[in-house]
């Protein structure tokens, strides 16, 4: 479900936004501009500017840009729907959505919502107050959980019983499936999802109940956590536990702390660092770090991040650069994680928030400080070892800096280093490695390229050629488009663009379709953007005169990141991209 396009145009048009950014920030006048204190860096001198005739903001000095709609996001850290709902409110503005059933959704989400909220308030009742949740209270007592915790975090108990919580809120079966609180089972009667697990009730990051994750009690059969399924409130890849709670300390701190459980998070706000979240069930997404650049530019992972080896890096390494951030990695005790540390020794968890490390500089840290430094043989064996995990980072600058910190730990020659990294010395391969587990480094435009080899019907119809930028991978798209079979596309390719298909046919595609598609549409967007705004600064009527195809394709660009809008904002970007470069 969207917005129409004409109602989001109305309400930027109908926005004062010198009144929205004043609620926030202290503006004033300097000629035909006005400027503040940037809200999101810390500043001394006023670095925002806001054009109030266009509607649109920049920082110089945190380059933070856009306009109302990505105001109001940013500063109360909204969606897209939700900003344009609170701007259209100000504006006294009704909204038509895309469809007829784009109101019904909306009910449907409301509907959805309001059985969480009876669920969570009945399981956290039940916990306070039931006699079968007394072991589950001396669970919770043992591990350092008082009732203000309990009650802040509202930590509930599913009984061990087939449909109690079923009986009690007597939802309609759709909604009892609909929230993943239960189902109707083979004999037609409804049953509960969770039954004797302790329940850590999920928020989205507005607050509102999605999702649970039920724990086990100690000595029963099962999997120790049970997390809710998607639902059509619920995307794994779009939430993270506690972001809720902690979005005020994390947006101050300028950090967020992202965490492996939801004990984890709970022990970070135990020990005074109230700024930790924790991923549900799932591995870290490009829609989490999508979702956490809007409150903080610094990640610290509290688990073991080196476990995944070079694939985590290129990920890692991708992630900072295309979502400017930086991210650290915190070092904790082996065989500990957070909520123990919390529990022991809380001031020994700060310090390691505090002593956090670059991801870089962690797994280097990880390579020498495993390797015998005393004989030349063992630094010659660690210098080899730190090359590979240096070569894997993407800046050069970067990589140089860190070879002389190696340099000097092995007491070998900066430049004998640098030409190992350069290929012209020996650097083995680790052992746990292969070629052929080695991916290629990849960009959206790569990653596209492998989907298609090994996916072809789950992204051929909906890539183009405008989205590959690079001559290499044009070519390679080129040939797998125009050949039935990727061993035929090898065979009439180029020698580059064969080769890079034939690395590309021994490689796992992994990558979600949605995913690298959406980035493969904004990037193109972006640039196209840039193209514009580039022609507008020719002369004031030329920017009149593309302001509104400007604001088009800026919404078009937004919708793309959008859950259920995206798919389809993303055909017609890249079907105008077409059209646009076929007329250029």
């Amino acid at each position: 479900m969207g917005i129409a396009d004409e109602d989001v145009v109305r309400v930027r048009e109908a926005t004062d936004f010198v009144a929205i950014a004043g609620e926030h920030i202290a503006l004033k006048r300097v000629g035909t501009r006005f400027v503040g204190l940037c809200p999101f860096h810390a500043e001394k001198s006023g670095s925002f500017s806001v054009n109030a005739e266009l509607g649109l903001y920049y920082c110089f000095g945190c380059q933070a840009k856009g306009d109302a709609i990505t105001f109001v996001r940013e500063v109360r850290h909204l969606d897209f729907v939700e900003a344009v709902e609170f701007l259209a409110a100000k504006a006294g503005i009704e909204l038509r959505y895309d469809d007829a059933a784009g109101g019904k959704d909306r009910q449907r989400r409301n509907v959805l919502i309001e059985a969480m909220e009876k669920a969570v308030d009945w399981y956290h009742d039940r916990l306070l107050k039931s006699e079968d949740g007394g072991p589950a209270r001396n669970y919770l007592r043992q591990r350092g959980y008082d009732g203000d915790l309990v009650r802040s975090f509202k930590l509930g108990w599913a009984p061990d019983d087939w449909d109690a919580l079923s009986k009690a809120l007597k939802l309609p079966d759709d909604v009892l499936r609909d929230t993943g609180l239960g189902f109707v089972n083979r004999r037609q009667r409804q049953q509960d999802s969770f039954r004797a697990r302790v329940m850590f009730p999920i928020f989205d990051v507005s607050g509102k109940p999605v999702a649970f994750g039920g724990r086990i009690m100690q000595g029963a059969d099962g999997p120790k956590y049970k997390n809710s399924p998607e639902t059509p409130i619920y995307s794994k890849r779009r939430t993270l536990y506690g972001l809720n709670w902690a979005k005020t300390d994390v947006v101050d701190a300028g950090e967020v702390i992202v965490c492996e459980g939801y004990t984890d998070v709970i022990g970070f706000f135990q020990a005074a660092v109230p700024r930790a979240v924790a991923t549900c069930g799932t591995a870290l997404a490009d829609e989490h770090f999508n979702m956490l650049k809007n409150f903080a530019r610094r990640v610290v992972l509290a688990y073991d991040a080196d476990a995944a080896g070079q694939a985590a890096a290129e990920r890692f390494y991708e992630w900072e650069r295309r979502f400017d951030i930086d991210v650290h990695v915190l070092a904790l005790p082996a065989g500990t994680d957070p909520a123990d540390l919390a529990r022991r020794d809380p001031e020994a968890l700060r310090t390691a928030v505090k002593d956090a490390r670059p991801f870089l500089a962690f797994r280097l840290d990880r390579v020498l400080d495993g390797a015998d430094l005393r004989t030349p043989e063992g630094r010659a064996r660690a210098a080899e070892s730190a090359a590979d995990v240096i070569r894997e980072h993407p800046n050069d600058l970067v990589r140089d800096q860190y070879v002389m910190q190696v340099a000097d730990r092995c007491r070998i020659d900066a430049d004998r280093l640098r030409s190992m990294l350069a290929g012209k010395g020996r650097v083995p391969m680790p052992a746990a490695a292969s070629p052929n587990t080695r991916k290629t480094p990849a960009g959206p435009e790569v990653e596209a390229l492998r989907l298609l080899v090994h996916r072809r019907d789950d992204v051929k119809g909906r890539l183009a050629e405008i989205l590959f930028m690079d001559d290499l991978d044009l070519a390679a798209y080129r040939a797998l488009v125009a050949s039935p079979t990727v061993a035929e596309a090898i065979e009439t390719a180029d020698p580059e663009a064969a080769a890079l298909l034939q690395r590309l046919a021994v490689e796992e595609a992994d990558s979600e379709p949605d995913d690298v598609i959406t980035r493969l549409v904004q990037r193109a967007g972006a640039r196209a953007l840039a193209e514009l705004d580039a022609e507008a600064r020719q002369s004031p009527e030329r920017a009149l005169e593309l302001s509104p195809l400007v604001g088009w394709l800026k919404l078009t660009v937004e919708q793309s990141g959008d859950p259920e809008a995206g798919v389809a904002a993303g055909e017609r970007l890249v079907a105008w991209l077409t059209e646009r470069q076929e007329d250029a």
